[in-house]
């Protein structure tokens, strides 16, 4: 994985959190696929790393679990704590958790990992928070995501506009290391306009680009520019995402 800017990926996610919700039809998808995928049972303490705006440390906390609330970003930090989503919040990096370890039931990591410099480290951290039995569940994207928005941009330049995220056999090696499977699905939402669907990506903190991004302004007409060269499908503007969700089981 590329080295990632923290700071920078903190401060993105901290400019979106008061319109984060309006924006997480992706994040909702996602998590309804992990939840799909965990064993049929009762997590009594749950890690909730990088939380967001905390909608589904509320969800976990509605069933009854002990919610810790994790997140690099401090306002998504203060949006989970409006909503009183968890019953603790931790300001800190999945890949160095500040915690003893094996106090959890859960680990749950709904579009995260994408976000680490190290998927090793992130896993290995997220594991040994685990108590035995416990269960690490997490979704992040993987290679050709986001095809609809690199295609639109080649018309106009050759800087990257979107990351480049891991392909599915990296994943799937990490894997290997742990008593565990994964699934990788695609999703693909629909807007009317190549604006709406970069919006979507503001709204929800996904702007942040690994390897930098170009300085030259988004005037009137390259964002029409782009509205022409984004592939339509029946009038909309799609824009697709490879999930893969990742259950390990701590032995």
């Amino acid at each position: 994985m590329a080295s990632v800017d923290k700071q920078a990926v903190a401060a993105a996610f901290g400019r979106a959190a008061a319109s984060y919700q309006q924006h997480d039809e992706l994040q909702r998808l996602s998590a309804a696929q992990l939840l799909s995928q965990l064993p049929a049972r009762a997590f009594s303490r749950v890690l909730d790393a990088g939380c967001g705006p905390g909608s589904y440390s509320r969800y976990w906390r509605e069933q009854g679990s002990h919610v810790t609330a994790l997140d690099l970003s401090a306002e998504m930090l203060r949006q989970a704590r409006l909503q009183q989503a968890a019953d603790a919040y931790l300001l800190a990096d999945i890949e160095d958790i500040p915690l003893p370890g094996g106090g959890f039931d859960l680990a749950w990591s709904n579009l995260a990992i994408q976000w680490c410099s190290d998927l090793h480290a992130a896993l290995a951290g997220l594991y040994r928070q685990l108590a035995p039995g416990g269960t690490l569940a997490f979704t992040t994207l993987t290679a050709g995501s986001l095809p609809e928005l690199n295609q639109a941009w080649q018309a106009l330049d050759s800087h990257p506009h979107a990351n480049r995220f891991l392909p599915e056999a990296t994943l799937r090696e990490a894997l290997a290391a742990y008593s565990g499977h994964g699934v990788a699905t695609t999703i693909t939402l629909s807007f009317p306009d190549a604006l709406s669907a970069m919006r979507s990506l503001k709204g929800i903190g996904a702007t942040h680009l690994h390897q930098g991004r170009s300085r030259q302004p988004l005037t009137r007409g390259r964002l029409q520019q782009l509205q022409l060269a984004w592939p339509r499908q029946e009038g909309i503007c799609p824009l697709t995402y490879h999930l893969f969700t990742g259950i390990i089981t701590r032995d």
